[in-house]
């Protein structure tokens, strides 16, 4: 053991705050040993009479000795050596480090600095040592920074901060960088920081010489004549001189920081003419283009690029330099200028792609749409050499036909409609006609395509949407309106139950009911998510931990004939989805695959990241391109008839024997992932096994950083569920509750219950009788329970009536839809609780328990 140093050395940073450390000494140990033996067998030479005296004293003083030592240890003035040897070579080095370098305790106490921080700090000795944020307080400059390192070390995280300093008496400022670390990566040394400031004021006084150097250097072309941009080739604009900024009225310092994009500043399609230059590796091309440019103020300005290019060894385009002349001049003052102008506005602002082409359907001029098509469709430049190369093998005959009938000046050439050569399905009509006979060397015939696939693609889908819908609108109303009539069978029921025993003949029955009644409420619940009109509690998720905490129950439910596998992508992205609902969904498709494999298979649960652009590739109908999470749930089983694969994630829709099924299992999935922002496919054979697949869109922490709709109103939600408990065994309490329900059964059934647990209790049978009764009461009202679709006056507009009368008025909503279908025609930062039909007595008491405490 060791005692705690009381005056540590003063030219000794490593003392500050930190006990001296003792070495140990095996001598000194054996000594005292040898000591005790010595003494005993002095004390048996004596006799036992004789030593007994001796004997005693001796167990007396080594009482004390111990005992002073357990009091000094409990006091701190002893305390057990730590045996870790200081290293001749580490310390030193932190002793002496250009950086200042301090470590504190968890509690914020400084326990080592170095010399340099000493200096930085302003400590004049080890006793005035203090941690940074209580050198820099009060210093507004700094403050801000000194937080986000406070946090970060509380997390247990590195960051680093760069502040200026202001000087002070007339001293000049200095920049301090300042870092934060964990001391070490065990849960101990994790409890400790370093603190680390460095003076890079040179560092700075350098960099902004440079500045100035490269800010004169660039003045001369920010005000040249002329305007001058770049754009690298991730289509970012890099630079742009003052003049070009000045034509289109935009600030510099919004440009090269990420604020604006070649399409910013290019009308129209007009970006994608300058995109669309192909050229061999390591060629230097220069193209002149005449498009508009946009302003800041959303008008044009026509201009001309020179636009020079250079391509890489490797083929890839490098940043451009393009020289802009303005052509807004007067119109007077040139007339052919001015046409010019106008045809080539109007050539490259169609709203068709326009191309030129040869006998061969070699593309010899393309408009600003033709060269986003081309893009579109052939990154590669395909296209652009040959308008032919659009149109997949199929069709390509027809388009040929129709220009050779140009070529030979033929008139009133039918549309050719074609599918386009993409990896996703596209559709296009292109119109042929013939231009002047002189021309025709050169040129032989005017393209003009418009793209149908929207338009195709709608035909399509529109009896599917329309029929989902009105079946997914029907489901709502029902699960409404049923919601109410299982409400008042569930309070009767818990009524029966309250007044019969489980002894009594007739409590079996009343069993029975109220098992058939949850079961019926199941349904219903199934029905909402069909119908996307459920409440879901979305929180970011990662599906690999999802899915292998769901493995076991997986397991029993498929049984021992199916075997499960499941196969992770690697560093998936996270998703936001309700956790109970995405259960619900793997598990109704497990117990679908199961049912589909009677004489047993294999069941796999793949996952994996989609980016942007496999998602195009994958042309799924209706997904649009983004990143998604994929989940693929396939089994071996018998597969899905063709015939009915159009009806699967219709409701009531089953292929299992009566009363093996509801036919609600893949319309809830359906349901829940629409409602989740996902999509859902399904690929099957005959014989082959049934494979769905999901796509859940990724979820981005900074893009969709915003408040819960659901969080942002509810101050509280309760789920109904069949078998909730309730939270407290009491749930009486006092108070006066307005019960504001239109159906009058519903309502005396409610208003019994809550009188049963002492609760006084006012009816209203809609909202303006609502707001007559708060009148009556002169706003003596604790609590307002009000259902939400009421006639006269419905929910949303009683809650603000009552709120601009008593701001601070609680209420709960009751509905059978979710809390989504009626939060949005609510002002903002309302505050209330929710409870979703049907509801047990139960669960009606402990929510109104828990709003008024």
């Amino acid at each position: 053991m060791t005692t705690d140093a009381t005056n540590d050395p003063p030219g000794d940073p490593l003392a500050a705050q930190e006990p001296a450390r003792r070495s140990g000494s095996i001598v000194l140990v054996l000594l005292i040993a040898a000591a005790i033996v010595a003494a005993a067998v002095a004390f048996m030479t004596l006799g036992r009479a004789a030593a007994q005296p001796y004997i005693m004293g001796s167990l007396a003083l080594l009482a004390m000795v111990g005992l002073f030592t357990l009091f000094a240890f409990a006091a701190g003035i002893v305390r057990f050596a730590d045996r870790v040897a200081d290293d001749p070579v580490m310390r030193p080095m932190a002793d002496h480090a250009f950086d200042g370098l301090a470590v504190t305790d968890p509690r914020g106490h400084v326990v080592y600095a170095n010399h340099n921080y000493l200096n930085l700090t302003g400590a004049a000795t080890l006793q005035d040592v203090r941690p940074v944020e209580r050198v820099f307080i009060g210093n507004p400059d700094v403050s801000e920074a000194v937080f986000r390192l406070l946090k970060a070390s509380r997390e247990a995280k590195r960051h680093t901060e760069e502040v200026r300093v202001a000087g002070s008496e007339g001293a000049p400022g200095r920049w301090l960088r300042m870092r934060v670390r964990p001391l070490g990566l065990s849960k101990r040394e994790a409890k400790f920081t370093v603190w680390s400031l460095a003076d890079i004021t040179r560092d700075r006084e350098r960099q902004e010489d440079v500045f100035q150097e490269l800010q004169h250097a660039i003045e001369y072309l920010d005000h040249a004549p002329a305007g001058f941009f770049s754009v690298d080739a991730a289509g970012d604009l890099v630079y742009v001189n003052a003049t070009l900024a000045d034509w289109l009225g935009h600030d510099l310092a919004e440009i090269g920081s990420g604020g604006l994009k070649l399409n910013d500043i290019m009308s129209g399609d007009g970006a994608s003419l300058l995109t669309s230059i192909s050229a061999m590796p390591g060629e230097v091309k220069t193209e002149v283009f005449d498009v508009d440019l946009r302003m800041r103020n959303g008008k044009t300005m026509p201009a001309r690029l020179f636009h020079k290019l250079a391509f890489g060894a490797d083929g890839k385009p490098g940043a451009s330099r393009t020289l802009v002349i303005s052509r807004a001049r007067d119109e007077r003052a040139d007339p052919q200028r001015t046409a010019e102008v106008r045809f080539m506005r109007f050539f490259d602002h169609t709203p068709m792609a326009i191309a030129t082409v040869d006998k061969t359907g070699a593309v010899v001029r393309g408009n600003a749409r033709f060269a986003k098509l081309a893009q579109s469709l052939n990154p590669g430049g395909a296209v652009n050499k040959s308008v032919l190369a659009a149109v997949s093998d199929r069709e390509r005959g027809q388009l040929s036909d129709a220009i050779n009938l140009a070529a030979q000046g033929q008139g009133d050439i039918p549309p050719v409609e074609a599918m386009l050569d993409s990896a996703r399905e596209r559709w296009a009509q292109f119109f042929v006609t013939a231009i002047e006979e002189d021309e025709r060397d050169t040129e032989a015939a005017i393209v003009y395509m418009l793209e149908t696939t929207e338009r195709r693609t709608l035909e399509n889908q529109i009896n599917q949407s329309q029929k989902m819908d009105m079946v997914g609108q029907l489901a709502g109303g029902i699960a409404h309106d049923f919601n109410n009539v299982l409400s008042a069978i569930m309070m009767a029921n818990d009524f029966l139950l309250n007044a019969h025993k489980p002894t009594d003949p007739s409590f079996q029955d009343i069993m029975q009911i109220k098992q058939n009644a949850t079961r019926a409420a199941t349904l219903v619940r199934q029905l909402l998510a069909f119908s996307r009109r459920q409440t879901l509690r979305p929180q970011v998720l990662h599906l690999g931990d999802a899915l292998s905490d769901l493995t076991m129950l997986l397991r029993r439910l498929i049984g021992e004939k199916v075997k499960l596998d499941l196969v992770h992508g690697r560093d998936l992205w996270p998703v936001k989805v309700d956790v109970s609902q995405f259960e619900q969904v793997i598990v109704n498709l497990a117990v679908n695959a199961r049912d589909a494999m009677p004489s047993g298979g294999k069941l796999t649960v793949r996952t994996a990241n989609v980016t942007a652009q496999e998602a195009e590739r994958l042309s799924y109908k209706g997904m649009p391109p983004a990143d998604y999470v994929r989940i693929d749930v396939s089994d071996t089983g018998t597969g899905i008839p063709a015939e009915i694969v159009d009806k699967i994630f219709e409701p009531f829709f089953s292929t299992k024997e009566v009363g093996k099924g509801t036919g609600l299992g893949l319309s809830t999935v359906y349901g829940i992932v629409k409602q989740t922002g996902g999509f859902i496919y399904v690929a099957s054979e005959a014989d082959q096994g049934t494979t769905f697949h999901i796509f859940l869109p990724r979820y981005n922490a900074e893009r969709d950083v915003q408040p819960e709709p659901a969080a942002a109103v509810a101050a509280a939600v309760v789920e109904a569920k069949p078998e909730a408990k309730p939270r407290a065994a009491d749930l009486t309490g006092q108070g006066t509750i307005l019960l504001v329900e239109d159906e009058e059964g519903l309502r005396s059934l409610n208003a019994r219950g809550l009188r049963s647990r002492g609760y006084s209790v006012i009816e209203a049978g809609n909202g303006l009788e609502a707001i007559d009764a708060i009148e009556a009461q002169n706003g003596a009202i604790d609590l307002v329970v009000s259902d939400v679709v009421m006639p006269e006056m419905d929910g949303p507009t009683l809650l603000k009536e009552m709120r601009s009368r008593n701001p601070d008025l609680k209420i709960i909503f009751v509905s059978g839809y979710a809390e989504d279908a009626f939060e949005k025609s609510l002002p903002e930062n309302q505050q209330f609780a929710f409870l979703p039909k049907p509801f047990t007595l139960s669960q009606l008491v402990a929510t109104v328990k828990e709003t008024m405490a």
